[in-house]
């Protein structure tokens, strides 16, 4: 079996020009070549903010950027012909297209009405701190710029379980929407905030049965436009996972398809992702916070982190089938709102620990791939120029993955500031096998064993860290190398 390596094709930052989908169709090849089997594109659809929204401050689900709504037609990414025209010639290349799916909440609305509310505490959404009264909500979507076309429905306040926003009173606050489907709010996992369904802007009611047969026409609708192959769901630790459970096995039945599906439950704390893998009955991924965290606390604490603890309290470690490991993303790049560095030195080694092992399916992020260079106002008030340079190892570790990291595994994870690993190679893939060493401190040396069928054979560190030689023992055995702080794949020469 090949290993698969997936792509987030896009960071917070790229810039607002419509470019994105022109520039997927121009490296679709490339990618494929360089070993990525599939790629996570944006929202697709306009957001809020129009022709500068990264999407996930949903507007209209079905202007794929072909109306003029929210002062712009394109959507940032581009144009629907755009979008269509990317996703052909990626597919003709050998890419999965994996969408966006944002649907726990929708902003932007061109109308108010009077709708009857209570305020909740912040810090305990279920505590109620008034009585119910009136408010001019947003919450009236006439889409007047699609005027109907591809659906009809009608959203209204029926249709969401709260808001922040009172237009009478300019008042921001969060506000319960008293409506048929339940004086509280949706059942989610975790108690964070007492209940944390509601996140921002107008938070979609899904309890209401229209809005749920909305949703399955709109994700049939999607697939038939796109024809992507899986997707990734936003911010799924503030919605039903009730519903998801009814929308995804209507999506897989009604299309006949299985599609890859990812969710994003961002949580340090494993044990939450765990419940929401045992209430979704393991129809979805999940992608591995808790790991990202390790690596990132990894990168800070240099030669005082334990690496053999790495996997420790990560998905990776308990539930292996459904974790989507990676480094980065757009909520944790430098000044985004779930901001958590991996540092530059350690991100070779994280993308060697995702990539060059037997479990988890690994997402490689945009900005390590091509860099990114952007200006945003961080926490401490002041604007900030960042510039991340892509990680020069990347390419070379995926070529690893895809041609060499195959055979059995064996673990060194015996020392605090060095560990690695070994696989044996098979027979279907000629050349195979290789030894990985990690170190976060000092030059370092580790004695460990591919197996006696690699006897007398000339491995090279893959990664040119070093330019000596090392030739296996007759028992499969040698000792390994890696400089200072970095990472090293030895493999066969040639």
């Amino acid at each position: 079996m090949e290993n698969y390596t997936m792509m987030q094709f896009f960071e917070w930052y790229y810039p607002a020009d419509g470019s994105l989908w022109t520039h997927l169709k121009n490296e679709a090849e490339k990618l494929k070549q360089a070993g990525i089997d599939a790629v996570w594109l944006p929202p697709a659809h306009k957001g809020t903010t129009g022709g500068i929204s990264v999407g996930y401050d949903s507007y209209d689900l079905y202007d794929l950027g072909e109306f003029d709504q929210r002062e712009s037609v394109r959507t940032k990414y581009g144009t629907r012909d755009q979008l269509l025209d990317a996703v052909t010639t990626a597919k003709n290349a050998g890419l999965n297209i994996y969408v966006d799916v944002v649907l726990n909440h929708m902003g932007g609305a061109e109308e108010t009405e009077k709708v009857t509310v209570r305020k909740v505490d912040p810090e305990n959404r279920n505590e109620f701190i008034s009585e119910p009264y009136e408010i001019e909500a947003f919450t009236k979507f006439p889409f007047t710029g699609r005027n109907g076309k591809y659906s009809q429905f009608k959203w209204n306040h029926e249709c969401f379980s709260g808001v922040d926003y009172d237009a009478a009173t300019n008042e921001t606050a969060i506000f319960k929407i008293q409506n048929n489907f339940g004086d509280g709010w949706e059942e989610v996992i975790g108690d964070e905030k007492g209940n944390f369904d509601y996140l921002m802007l107008a938070d979609i009611e899904t309890r209401n049965p229209a809005v749920r047969d909305e949703l399955k026409a709109w994700g049939k609708w999607f697939h038939e436009t796109v024809k992507f192959d899986g997707m990734r769901l936003d911010a799924i630790k503030h919605m039903s996972f009730n519903f998801y459970n009814e929308w995804l096995d209507h999506m897989r039945g009604e299309l006949k398809k299985e599609f890859f599906t990812v969710g994003e439950y961002w949580s340090q704390e494993v044990g939450l992702l765990q419940q929401y893998i045992e209430a979704t009955e393991g129809r979805m991924s999940l992608f591995d916070a808790p790991l990202h965290h390790n690596f990132h606390t990894a990168s800070v604490e240099g030669k005082d982190y334990d690496l053999t603890k790495i996997f420790e309290n990560s998905l990776l470690a308990v539930n292996p089938e459904l974790a989507v490991t990676l480094v980065e993303n757009h909520d944790t790049q430098p000044l985004q709102a779930l901001e958590a560095v991996v540092e530059f030195w350690f991100k070779p080694l994280a993308y060697a620990l995702i990539l060059l092992r037997e479990q988890g399916y690994p997402c490689v992020f945009y900005a390590d791939m091509y860099g990114a260079k952007y200006k945003d106002t961080g926490e401490d008030g002041n604007e900030h120029e960042i510039i991340l340079a892509p990680c020069a190892e990347l390419e070379r570790l995926l070529y690893v993955r895809k041609h060499l990291a195959y055979g059995i595994q064996t673990d060194y994870f015996d020392d605090p500031n060095c560990i690695g690993w070994t696989r044996s190679g098979d027979d279907e893939h000629p050349g195979s096998g290789f030894a990985v060493l990690l170190s976060n401190n000092e030059d370092s040396t580790k004695h460990m064993n591919l197996g006696q069928g690699h006897a007398g054979k000339v491995f090279v560190d893959h990664l040119a860290k070093h330019t000596e030689e090392v030739i296996i023992g007759d028992d499969g055995s040698a000792d390994f190398y890696v400089k200072a702080g970095s990472v090293s794949v030895w493999a066969i020469k040639g």
